[in-house]
């Protein structure tokens, strides 16, 4: 069974059948900020891993390492006010919403500089100056959270779109499928950005979904949908700038399903048994979205040296984090139920 889309794959708009196109150009500039962007979701991540081991770190932590590129493609998407809300593979999404890798860490490490003041987790943390309503650790809720922001929009009367994110796993959730009928039946403006990266939990797609084209998940309500390889950033970009176009201008919803590929397992506490070895280094060696830019920028040109500045600059963001996350007061006992719906 082939693990991850390549660029061959059908790119269908509800049915429609259409090949895909060839991944259209990105400037330097452009390749430079993804370079940035991933670059610096993978070092927050690989050094949560690493505070996760050392126990600075407790609950659950779901790591985005190798799905880098859906979220800052389609953040290249967006204007200003559109929102996002995702589910508990939440830090990639925050990352690339502007959010501060040292409110993220702290939070991670519950502490009272961290954006849910130490009480939310990795799996719940929000920031409305940014426009990221969470991280939710019900899967598939925030499906409806997302439809519900759309909604809104709407009723104000605004031209903001929701890019509402969930997983393979989450697809087939009831909820999912009274979401997509409310936004076609009152055209909402909202993305629903389906991660599939294969395994859910521990899953293969092939044995826990009757149909693995999520890109038709929405056939029966008539929403247009479209597979995109979701380890090529200008993929990402491209089929993100179609779909918020298609919200914007008031046609409904639309559905991505981004083909991609986690490298870790599902949560720290998953040795990932359900596949090999091989299986992960061959996706890691043909299609890293990250060593994809890389290789672009090498090839236009920019230094080695430069390219290594870079990583060095985004290890420096990461390692501040990190300390401060780590020597950050706990919250007082005081602020227990402080902001909490009771």
């Amino acid at each position: 069974m082939t693990m991850v889309a390549s660029k061959k794959n059908v790119a269908q708009a509800a049915g429609s059948g259409s090949k895909s196109q060839p991944s259209p150009s990105f400037t330097r500039e452009q390749d430079l900020h993804a370079l940035r962007e991933m670059l610096l979701i993978r070092r927050f991540e690989e050094k949560a891993g690493q505070l996760y081991g050392m126990g600075a770190i407790g609950g659950f932590c779901h790591l985005y390492i190798g799905q880098e590129a859906i979220v800052v493609g389609m953040q290249m998407a967006l204007g200003e006010g559109d929102q996002v809300i995702t589910g508990y593979r939440d830090h990639g999404h925050m990352l690339a919403c502007g959010m501060d890798a040292k409110g993220v860490m702290a939070e991670l490490t519950g502490r009272r500089g961290g954006y849910s003041r130490g009480k939310g987790g990795s799996m719940h943390m929000f920031s409305k100056e940014k426009h990221f309503y969470g991280g939710h650790g019900i899967v598939g809720a925030q499906v409806s959270l997302g439809t519900g922001l759309a909604f809104a929009n709407r009723y104000r009367g605004n031209d903001r779109v929701s890019l509402t994110y969930f997983g393979d796993g989450a697809a087939n959730q009831g909820q999912v499928y009274e979401s997509f009928n409310m936004a076609q039946l009152w055209k909402l403006p909202v993305v629903y950005i389906i991660e599939n990266n294969r395994y859910a939990m521990g899953t293969s797609v092939a044995r826990s979904s009757a149909q693995i084209d999520f890109s038709r998940r929405g056939v029966s309500f008539d929403i247009p949908g479209e597979q995109v390889d979701g380890m090529d950033v200008r993929a990402v970009k491209a089929a993100g700038d179609k779909a918020v176009k298609w919200c914007r201008e008031g046609n409904g919803p639309y559905i991505l399903e981004m083909q991609t590929y986690r490298y870790r397992g599902h949560s720290m506490s998953d040795p990932a048994k359900y596949r090999t070895r091989e299986e992960v280094d061959k996706v890691r060696h043909d299609q890293d979205p990250i060593e994809q830019v890389r290789n672009r920028l090498l090839a236009s040109k920019v230094s080695e040296d430069e390219l290594k500045k870079i990583d060095a600059k985004v290890r420096e963001i990461i390692n501040t984090a990190a300390d401060f996350a780590q020597n950050d007061p706990e919250p007082d006992a005081s602020e227990l139920y402080t902001d909490i719906y009771r």
